[in-house]
């Protein structure tokens, strides 16, 4: 059987970001080539782990995972091909220590060990992933909806198109670090790279800043877009809008829009999974005499059928009424625990009529329960 990627990192489903960078660099320092010379076991699970991390802090990749396995990421599989795949860790390992500017695996040396995300030409650095909160009701994450959504992000500058330099100026490549972004630093048995603390990973000096940037190369900006939210979705649930994050520097890649859902609580169902649940009061004469009632359901009103001699705390279950799935196996269902009310007060008729009632039914000389009360004084009895 595979490995589990969250057994191999030894962190739960719910890690954070930062746990699981901490619990990877723990394990990639334990099993690397440089500690463990001619150990072909230690090699293997510096494989491993440096896989299981490459899958695990990217959200779509990790969502491809918790739904899919391993499978997910094998030949053909969705994180196979096209870009999808991975890279050898070593090979990428090596290309970040000989200056070749590699991504990929390179890309997580450089997170763990100080670098920056940089693309290795003239200092382009991606830009960052955003984040919106979006509260939506239960009706609408039922059905879906599609709802637009104003964030600040930083956009590419116009007056100086990225450049950072007021225009009819230009740059200066930086001494420090030759124009790389980069300068190379000692950790202990490692030489890394790590951002250029003079031009602060770009390559290049401005002189004259653009004024309308400050010599950023971006400014923060309102943006507008629609968001569509597919029916199903659950508290914590993601959507990536790829290019719609903060733009990059230098001519790097725009980063892309994390939509977090967040479900309201709704004042009649409780919702589990595609479940729903609520609690409907009824009279006890319904209960007693059965008959049909309307209940509330997320598609509005349905009849629901009460048997004579219904008890207080029976569920009825209601199927396909509940959420629709997400991953689209249909809809779940609604349950309903009905609970019977006693009148509070009565009127002399009715008093009246519900004695000749319990007369009838014998409930003047044997109490209802008559059978548990004789089990409960043999209990005490014997204790």
């Amino acid at each position: 059987m595979a490995d589990d990627f969250y057994e191999l990192l030894g962190v739960g489903r719910n890690v954070s970001d930062e746990e699981l960078k901490k619990a990877y660099r723990k394990l990639a320092l334990k099993y690397h080539p440089d500690r463990n010379p001619d150990d072909k076991e230690a090699e293997e699970q510096f494989k491993k782990v440096s896989h299981a991390y490459e899958v695990l802090k990217d959200p779509e990749k990790k969502a491809a995972y918790d739904r899919y396995g391993a499978k997910a990421f094998e030949a053909g599989g969705m994180g196979a091909g096209g870009g999808g795949g991975f890279h050898d860790p070593f090979e990428m390992f090596r290309e970040v220590y000989e200056g070749a500017g590699g991504s990929g695996f390179g890309g997580i040396f450089d997170e763990l060990f100080g670098g920056a995300r940089s693309s290795g030409q003239g200092g382009a650095r991606a830009g960052a992933n955003l984040q919106y909160d979006l509260s939506i009701t239960l009706e609408e994450a039922a059905s879906g909806i599609e709802k637009e959504i104003t964030f600040r992000r930083a956009v590419t500058c116009e007056r100086c198109n990225g450049n950072g330099s007021e225009p009819g100026t230009s740059k200066k490549t930086c001494n420090t670090c030759g124009g790389a972004g980069q300068v190379t630093a000692s950790r202990g048995f490692f030489q890394v790279r790590q951002t250029c603390p003079t031009c602060h990973g770009t390559g290049s000096i401005i002189d004259t800043p653009c004024k309308q940037c400050s010599g950023e190369g971006r400014v923060m900006k309102s943006s507008q877009t629609q968001v569509k939210v597919p029916p199903g979705v659950d508290n914590g649930s993601r959507l990536r809008l790829s290019g719609m994050g903060e733009a990059g520097i230098g001519g790097g890649p725009t980063g892309d829009l994390i939509i977090v859902i967040h479900v309201k609580d709704h004042e009649i169902f409780d919702r589990d999974g595609d479940d729903l649940y609520c609690q409907i009061p009824i009279k006890f004469t319904l209960a007693a005499l059965g008959g049909a009632i309307d209940v509330p359901t997320l598609s509005g009103r349905a009849s629901l059928k009460i048997p004579a001699g219904t008890q207080s705390g029976t569920t009825f279950r209601m199927r396909k009424r509940g959420m629709a799935s997400l991953r689209g196996y249909g809809n779940g269902d609604q349950y309903i625990t009905v609970h019977v009310e006693v009148p509070k007060s009565l009127t002399a008729k009715q008093k009246e009529q519900l004695e000749v009632f319990a007369k009838e039914s014998g409930d003047d000389l044997e109490p209802v329960g008559k059978s548990f009360f004789e089990k409960a004084k043999r209990f005490f009895e014997d204790h």
